[in-house]
């Protein structure tokens, strides 16, 4: 499909997370540490890392939550699903979420994705990776992937990345192969075609399913798509190829899926298909919101206990109280979801004595634009020592402050007499302790 020469070296891939007008700020935060990148053809967000002085991850745009490590073929599937803003998507099989957060990107502040995962310690991976990305229109439950209490037909956009062999993470993993193969295959194999029929159920007439997996093993790529067609009843819709990538002829004359050709260009093998159910889409909508089942302690949070600044930047839904937690439920999520469905918002932070105490990693929450409480800052030394638990000396009086590098907002800071440190964080930040020393 694809003729030009390969490049056989291993490149590092990662995702911006960022508006528009933020992306140059981010870049300049990535060069300022010493990674060089160059942008991917396939998507204005998608990077391609050149120089890595240190890993990624502990770079101060990881901790802070403006980029995401992901192998470039890993990004395909949201972008074939291709939801568009405001929509609602369901993500079936989603820890670690890293095509839910992309999913996330696509719709925008006004959609909606529900990420479903069933493992409990998956589900806290997947919940602080939302959390860390500042995804506020995303939410989270946990159901067996092939018994999902939801009305048949009340998706229109779907995602479905089951588990699977990973044989096209082989570069990696050299034995993933002989691990995975016949008799431990085959139970994947059955998982994955109950997701399949699952997923065809709750698919609306004339929704967009996009089964996706990171192995090239016909048995659970092109075999399921002959099923879902003669036998769920879908339709495969024939799919272009992306720049950037090389592809094989998927096997068994299944036309139109993608098949990536791993070792080459850093990406992984990886399968992409997208299906639709034929017909026309009426997607039932919820004349108010409705609260998700949960314990009988919530309460919605008193507007008074989030500051007006803040109520002012969050996307429409509502704020409540989960026993110490406040959780942000977006309204697109309120108005598809029906009542009594156990789910979870974002987490915004604790409640404690009837007042709001906000996680600092929201810079989702902060104001565009540095004001007189703000600390505005030229170079990362300050940042790193923020970051290792040290404190920033400020001439600021109020308790609170809120922190940009070059106008781009970081994170909140807590004010004890002439000391600025970082506030509350959610578990998921205790590795920001760990952030690399590395001007």
């Amino acid at each position: 499909m694809n003729m030009r020469k390969a490049d056989t070296r291993v490149f590092r891939s990662f995702r911006l997370l960022a508006r528009p007008e933020q992306l140059s700020l981010v870049e300049e935060l990535l060069h300022a540490q010493g990674f060089a990148f160059e942008t991917e053809d396939f998507s204005p967000l998608a990077r391609k890392l050149i120089a890595e002085p240190f890993p990624l991850g502990a770079s101060l745009a990881s901790l802070f939550g403006y980029s995401y490590i992901q192998d470039r073929s890993s990004m395909l599937p949201p972008l074939v699903l291709d939801p568009p803003p405001g929509a609602a998507v369901l993500d079936m099989c989603a820890s670690p979420g890293s095509k839910t957060s992309l999913l996330a990107q696509l719709v925008g502040e006004n959609g909606f994705v529900l990420a479903n995962e069933p493992n409990p310690k998956r589900l806290a991976t997947l919940r602080q990776n939302l959390l860390r990305q500042n995804l506020l229109q995303t939410g989270t439950c946990s159901f067996p992937g092939e018994r999902i209490p939801m009305p048949s037909a009340s998706w229109e956009y779907i995602q479905l990345d089951p588990p699977c062999s990973g044989w096209g993470t082989e570069a990696k993993h050299p034995t993933v192969r002989k691990l995975w193969k016949d008799d431990k295959v085959r139970p994947l194999a059955r998982l994955q075609r109950r997701l399949l029929k699952e997923a065809a159920r709750l698919l609306a007439p004339g929704g967009r399913l996009v089964y996706s997996t990171c192995t090239t093993n016909s048995e659970e790529n092109e075999e399921h798509i002959r099923f879902a067609v003669e036998e769920l009843g879908l339709m495969l819709l024939p799919l272009r190829p992306f720049a950037g990538f090389f592809f094989d002829e998927p096997a068994q004359g299944v036309a139109g899926s993608l098949l990536v050709r791993g070792h080459v260009d850093g990406a992984q093998g990886f399968f992409i298909a997208l299906l639709t159910k034929p017909g026309h889409c009426e997607i039932q909508r919820f004349p108010s919101f409705s609260l998700p089942e949960c314990a009988p302690s919530q309460h919605l949070v008193p507007l008074a206990t989030l500051e007006d600044e803040v109520q002012a930047l969050l996307p429409p839904g509502e704020s409540v109280v989960f026993g110490d937690k406040i959780c942000f439920l977006p309204k697109a999520g309120l108005l598809h979801l029906p009542a009594g469905l156990r789910w979870q918002g974002c987490m915004l932070g604790k409640a404690h004595d009837g007042r709001a105490r906000l996680f600092s990693c929201l810079h989702r929450l902060l104001p565009s634009v540095p004001g007189t409480d703000s600390l505005n800052l030229d170079n990362i030394a300050p940042l790193i020592d923020l970051l290792a638990g040290r404190s920033l000396e400020t001439s600021l009086t109020a308790k609170q402050i809120f922190l940009y590098w070059r106008d781009l907002p970081l994170a909140r800071l807590n004010v004890k007499g002439s000391r600025a440190l970082l506030a509350s964080m959610p578990p998921c930040q205790g590795r920001w302790h760990a952030a690399s020393a590395k001007v």
